[in-house]
């Protein structure tokens, strides 16, 4: 690799690692993804960057959010049944969408050096729920017809307490009823599961409720089929 490309890639690395609070942040995650298959962490992002993030998220106006469906391309349809949430997908249009993609890389990287995963990209939204919205308890990927490996939510609400509800429900793979955890949306939490594995809910919110829900993917395309990209 050339100099000044190496040096380039140096940068972009410190750059997004200079996003996280601590270091073993990623040895945490890894660790808890070999053991169980999912893993739950405070504190992993600056405080700058979480509340950076928050204002970002607080800023998009409504008009501009869509309202969240079930499945995806032409399987896609809203189902107010099972979902409230309004969402936007991020891209790196601005700085600070840019740096959280950029710290997710960085994240997607360590986790194909351990565990060799394959991961090939990583696609993510903002999610609002306002007061009343919900999540059924569901999969974000189906064996064997999705490309979706890890999910992904990281939780940016200020001071959010028991009695504001929207907590995370997350179930074991092996028996659906059976509960891991239930986990508030507390700034700067990031829940991180196999998307195959792990039903999981988001009880009724009794405020707004924000965050960022994304997916670390393979790439399942074929000579006869291209992989959608959202």
């Amino acid at each position: 690799m050339p100099r000044e490309t190496l040096s380039a890639a140096t940068h972009y690395h410190e750059s997004a690692m200079s996003l996280f609070e601590r270091e073993e942040v990623f040895t945490d995650i890894l660790t808890d993804l070999q053991r169980q298959g999912w893993s739950v962490q405070d504190n992993v992002f600056s405080s700058e960057f979480i509340q950076a993030l928050m204002a970002e998220a607080q800023g998009i106006e409504s008009t501009n959010m869509l309202q969240a469906g079930i499945g995806r391309q032409q399987d896609h349809q809203l189902s107010l049944n099972a979902r409230r949430d309004t969402i936007q997908w991020i891209d790196g249009d601005r700085p600070i969408r840019r740096d959280f993609l950029n710290a997710m890389e960085a994240l997607r990287l360590a986790l194909n050096r351990r565990l060799f995963l394959g991961l090939f990209d990583y696609e993510a939204h903002f999610a609002r729920y306002e007061a009343g919205a919900f999540y059924e308890k569901h999969v974000d990927a189906f064996h064997g017809r999705s490309n979706r490996v890890l999910s992904t939510v990281l939780y940016l609400n200020q001071d959010w307490q028991q009695q504001d509800g929207g907590e995370l429900v997350l179930y074991d793979e092996r028996d659906s009823e059976h509960e891991l955890g239930r986990f508030l949306p507390q700034q700067g939490r990031l829940a991180i599961f196999l998307s195959e594995a792990f039903p999981h809910q988001v009880l009724p919110a009794k405020r707004t409720r924000h965050s960022i829900a994304g997916w670390f993917r393979v790439n399942n395309s074929t000579g006869q089929f291209v992989d959608p990209d959202q």
